[in-house]
């Protein structure tokens, strides 16, 4: 059975197909208009930098028209005309993939298989869009940006890592989708839990709550307040917080210099996360690790001891 390009077909659920690429580039666009066009693929556009405009007519004339910026991404179904326009003065650089569906023939699971799994994928593939804009924390980059690598060494389109990261990329798309559902029922949550992921990939850094808002899009004041409302914490108190819990780790189960502990987790001033360490554990990280250091020879003593009786 021969498939359009849309993602939104009954037999791509109840059949088994693998993904066919048509088309897949890096380009630069300054100061361009783009003709209405369209294709008989599901196209993803990435900005990678700059921004731009993506005009979609999406049935009976109505023209919507998105503002993409950096980070951003625009999945288009098949045969829906689309228009790129870069205003004159302004740049980006997109990483565009285009793809279609032909029969399954591979070790990777089918799209099919992939939605029968997981019920987030088949929630995506069962809701039609003509478009879709989704702001990307960086994983879907990453997975197109190594599926693209791998289209290239391949050339012919197919392949298990192909069909793998294909797999990945779908059920990515398909959370962030899902994610955004939740955000606009419940946004205020999902700023608090995009805000405690930040801390914890970044918590090494010298960031700032202006830091943590800007990278939820929030203003600073209004994180604030709502993780305050959600945590009983301040931004502040958690990431203090988080900075010790690893510190102890670190001193707990680590060679790590003490004086170097401050490092690695993002407090510049050795006397300042001494002084922090010391408020939150009610002890100094040198008293610390000594009483860490205690307790294993004492167990390790004691576990010698019984061997010894035991004998």
């Amino acid at each position: 059975m021969k498939l359009s390009g849309s993602l939104f077909q009954k037999a791509l659920i109840d059949g088994d197909y693998s993904p066919r690429f048509f088309a897949y580039y890096y380009k630069q666009w300054t100061g361009y208009r783009m003709s209405y066009h369209q294709h008989d693929s599901t196209e993803i556009m990435y900005l990678i930098s700059g921004g731009c405009v993506v005009d979609v007519m999406s049935g009976e004339g109505r023209e919507d028209s998105f503002r993409l910026k950096r980070g951003e991404l625009i999945i288009l179904d098949a045969n829906i005309p689309h228009r790129l326009i870069v205003e004159e003065g302004t740049s980006c650089r997109m990483l565009n993939v285009e793809f279609g569906f032909s029969e399954y023939g591979g070790v990777a699971p089918s799209v099919g298989r992939l939605a029968r799994q997981e019920e987030v994928v088949a929630e995506l593939l069962q809701n039609p869009f003509t478009s879709l804009v989704l702001p990307d924390p960086e994983d879907i980059y990453y997975v197109l940006k190594s599926l693209v690598l791998e289209l290239d060494q391949r050339r012919t389109g197919e392949g298990s890592l192909i069909d793998l990261l294909f797999s990945e990329l779908l059920l990515r798309l398909a959370r962030l989708r899902r994610e955004q559902w939740h955000a606009s029922q419940q946004p205020a949550q999902i700023y608090v839990r995009r805000s405690i992921e930040f801390m914890h990939q970044n918590y090494d850094q010298a960031i700032q709550v202006k830091d943590i808002a800007a990278a939820v899009s929030l203003h600073p004041g209004y994180l604030h307040r709502i993780f305050k409302e959600h945590t009983s914490r301040t931004l502040t108190d958690y990431l203090t917080m988080l900075r010790m819990e690893k510190s102890k780790m670190l001193l707990g189960q680590s060679d790590i210099p003490i004086v170097e502990i401050a490092d690695y987790v993002g407090i510049s001033s050795r006397q300042y996360f001494h002084l922090l360490f010391k408020k939150y554990a009610h002890c100094t990280p040198v008293e610390y690790r000594n009483s860490i250091e205690r307790h294993k020879w004492n167990y390790g003593e004691q576990s010698g001891t019984n061997i010894s009786e035991d004998i």
